[in-house]
């Protein structure tokens, strides 16, 4: 935990956080991961490809995904959490919206919360991680999953965003949440068209403003589907162009299926900054 506090204070570094989808259901990596021995393997892999931070996520998030339950995830998510921390010193995210969850998987050996409801789902969720003194990457999305997709519209969507975050900031640090411990996400694919996307991609400057790293989940997702017209499964260079967009734009953290790409993307891409070295 203490490098990921360095880099968080310092910032020299892109960061690379690997998906490790432990779900029957997530769009492109649903059900290659369900096991726990083949999850660890997944993980430590990643490691080895590049990735800096490992994130577990038991609850698929794609429009019209089932709910799960605080036990049917735990089922999920623990096992690999507490396997990876035995056999591995890289930080470990827990995707979750849920205190109780985010609760046992921060006691398992996590240190970091990736809420994508910006911990508005659960109210009990600024205080496990307050109390824990874990990292959290509070995220935007419009409406909730099931229906996110359905009519995402905004007045200015880079304006929206980061006035919702810089609330969900405020919220945090009021609930003891350590500013430094502080990581924001735009939400890329949530409750957002296309246009939005590429507007957020641009316009990442402005999210810049609130002083906090800026963590970008673009991997093999819809919009990319629509500008190429391809499956998931083909997206990868089109992945590539986007996180570097990112990277170059300001973005800290990019969040992929694919570390050993995403590692040579952020080392590339972070030298054409205007403030690169």
């Amino acid at each position: 935990m203490s490098e990921l506090a360095e880099w968080i204070e310092r910032r020299n570094r892109v960061l690379v956080m690997g998906i490790l989808n432990v779900t029957p259901d997530s769009f492109h990596d649903g059900g290659l991961y369900a096991s726990k021995e083949v999850a660890i393997d997944r993980a430590l892999r990643m490691v080895d490809e590049g990735a800096d931070i490992i994130d577990v996520g038991g609850e698929s998030s794609r429009p019209g995904a089932r709910p799960l339950s605080k036990a049917e995830e735990l089922d999920r998510v623990l096992p690999v959490v507490e396997g990876i921390a035995r056999r591995s010193l890289v930080p470990v995210s827990i995707d979750t919206t849920k205190a109780g969850v985010a609760r046992e998987a921060l006691a398992a050996g996590a240190v970091m919360i990736n809420d994508i409801s910006a911990m508005r789902f659960d109210e009990a969720m600024a205080r496990a991680a307050s109390e824990a003194g874990a990292f959290v990457t509070l995220m935007h999305m419009q409406g909730e999953p099931a229906t996110m997709q359905q009519n995402p519209t905004y007045d200015d969507v880079v304006e929206d965003v980061c006035a919702f975050l810089a609330e969900r900031v405020k919220v945090a640090v009021e609930a003891g949440i350590s500013i430094d411990r502080i990581l924001i996400d735009p939400g890329i694919g949530f409750g957002k068209r296309l246009e939005h996307n590429l507007a957020l991609l641009k316009g990442l400057a402005r999210l810049s403003s609130l002083g906090r790293p800026i963590v970008c989940g673009l991997s093999r997702k819809s919009f990319l589907g629509t500008i190429l017209d391809l499956p998931s499964e083909e997206r990868l260079e089109g992945t590539i162009a986007a996180n570097a967009v990112a990277i170059a734009n300001g973005a800290d953290v990019i969040r992929v299926h694919d570390p050993k790409e995403g590692r040579r993307t952020a080392d590339v891409a972070v030298r054409l900054r205007r403030n690169g070295t």
